[in-house]
C-alpha cells in the first residue's frame, strides 16, 4: 500500500482539495465554491464530502490516506482552533481540526491559510532559494506567511503575519475585523472597485460589475482608470512592505494569489515607493518575485502541515 495525504485550501471565494503524494505528486484534485454565507453546518458537510471523495479516489488507486492538512483564513492556534476568520465569520470560534479529526477519523492539522503557502513556496516553490521572506497572497483579502532562517514564523499563540491588518491610514476604510485603514482594504480584490470609487466616483458605475481579472486586462489596454487602480494598490503595499523590509531584512517578498496575477501593474509603483523609503542597504537585495505554485501552493503546504515524510521529502528534491 503506497502512502497519500489530502491537502485543503479554504478560501473566501473557493474550497481546493486535492490528494497528494509523499513524493509530491497531485493525483487529484477537486475545487468547489465555498459558499460560506449558507452556514457553517453547510459548509462543513461540502468539506466532508470532498474528503471522503478523495479518500475513495485514494483506495480506487491503492493508496491509503495518512492524514488532512488544512488552510485556513484568519486567526488559526497551535490547536486549530479559529479565533477569527474575517472573510469567513461562520467559522469563528470553532475547532475545525477536531471536527475533521472525529468525522473522518484521520489525523489532522490546521493552519492559516497564508502560511500554508509560504510553507508550500517554500518546499516546491520560488522560495526554495531563499532562507528568509514573506509571502503575500492577494485575492479576496489579503494574506501573508513569513519564513524566517527557514522556519515558518507563527508567533508566540500562532498568530504571526497577519500583514494585512496592518494599519496604513488610520482615517481609512473601515476593516470588517473592527479597525480602520487596513492593508487589505486597499490591496485586495475588493479594493480595485473602493479605490475606483474614491478617485472616478463620476464613472465609477460602470466599472462596478467587472472582476478584478477584467480590470487588469482593460489596464494592460491603457484604460486610465483601472490602471490607476492597480497603481494606487502598488503604492499602499509598498508603503507597508517598506516598513517590514526594515523590519526584518528579508531577502524576497513572493507575490501570489488571484490579483498577485498582476504583479506588473502594480510593480513599478510597488518599487517606487521601497526604494524611497527603505534603506538602501535593505532595498538593493530585496528581490520580488511571483510565486511558482499558483492555486497548489496552499495544497502542498498544507499537505506538509500533516506530513514529515512529505516534508522531507520536498526538502531532497
Amino acid at each position: 500500500m503506497c502512502f497519500c495525504t489530502i491537502g485543503i485550501d479554504i478560501g473566501g471565494t473557493n474550497l481546493r482539495l486535492a490528494l497528494i503524494t509523499m513524493a509530491g505528486d497531485v493525483l487529484v484534485r477537486r475545487k468547489f465554491s465555498s459558499l460560506i454565507a449558507e452556514g457553517r453546518d453547510a459548509f462543513c458537510e461540502r468539506l466532508l464530502f470532498g474528503i471522503e471523495d478523495l479518500r475513495q479516489e485514494a483506495a480506487s488507486r491503492s493508496f491509503d490516506v495518512v492524514g488532512v492538512g488544512v488552510g485556513i483564513p484568519g486567526l488559526v492556534d497551535s490547536d486549530g482552533f479559529i479565533r477569527a476568520s474575517v472573510n469567513m465569520r461562520p467559522l469563528d470560534g470553532f475547532n475545525l481540526s477536531s471536527f475533521l479529526a472525529e468525522k473522518t477519523g484521520l489525523k489532522v492539522e490546521s493552519a492559516n491559510d497564508a502560511n500554508a503557502i509560504a510553507v508550500g513556496e517554500h518546499l516546491f516553490g520560488a522560495g526554495r532559494e531563499f532562507s528568509s521572506f514573506m509571502v503575500i497572497t492577494i485575492g479576496t483579502g489579503l494574506g501573508s506567511g513569513l519564513i524566517l532562517d527557514g522556519r515558518l514564523w507563527k508567533g508566540s499563540g500562532g498568530f504571526a503575519s497577519e500583514f494585512g491588518h496592518v494599519t496604513v491610514n488610520p482615517d481609512g476604510h473601515a476593516c470588517p475585523c473592527g479597525n480602520h485603514g487596513c492593508l487589505e482594504r486597499y490591496v485586495s480584490a475588493d479594493a480595485l472597485q473602493r479605490s475606483i470609487d474614491d478617485s472616478f466616483p463620476a464613472e465609477a458605475d460602470r466599472y462596478r460589475s467587472l472582476t478584478a481579472e477584467e480590470l487588469a486586462v482593460m489596464a494592460r489596454e491603457g484604460d486610465h482608470v483601472s490602471r490607476e487602480a492597480f497603481r494606487q494598490m502598488g503604492r499602499w503595499l509598498g508603503i507597508a512592505l517598506a516598513s517590514i523590509s526594515n523590519v526584518l531584512n528579508l531577502e524576497a517578498i513572493i507575490v501570489g494569489g488571484g490579483v498577485g496575477g498582476s504583479l506588473d501593474l502594480i510593480e513599478p509603483v510597488l518599487r517606487e515607493e521601497l526604494s524611497k523609503r527603505c534603506f538602501s542597504e535593505i532595498y538593493q537585495d530585496l528581490k520580488i518575485v511571483k510565486g511558482d505554485l499558483g492555486d497548489d501552493a496552499g495544497l502542498f503546504g498544507a499537505a506538509a502541515l500533516v506530513s514529515s515524510t512529505f516534508r522531507h521529502t520536498a526538502k531532497a528534491r
